[in-house]
């Protein structure tokens, strides 16, 4: 059994909010290595605590930047949501 852990021990990824209320996660080199290589990302129970605990502390800031309309809106179990590739920079 190969041992993997810590692979992602001090690597963050980046909720990167813009002023129109859209936001982009960057990943860092070796997040995007380890999704590559084992198609998933294996949580544990604390880490799952604490990453749960950061995003509802970024969903918090991310709601001050939506605009009224978008503030409104509710989400189904059957909502159908769109996303879109990232803009290309440069």
């Amino acid at each position: 059994m190969e041992d993997n852990t810590g692979e992602l021990l001090g690597k963050k990824m980046k909720f990167d909010q813009k002023k129109d209320g859209s936001c982009e996660i960057i990943f860092s080199d070796d997040e995007i290595n380890v999704i590559n290589k084992y198609k998933k990302l294996h949580l544990t129970q604390e880490f799952l605590r604490h990453f749960s605990n950061k995003l509802v502390n970024i969903c918090i800031e991310f709601n001050k930047n939506f605009d009224e309309e978008t503030k409104k809106k509710i989400t189904f179990e059957d909502s159908k949501i769109i996303a879109t590739k990232p803009k290309q920079e440069g």
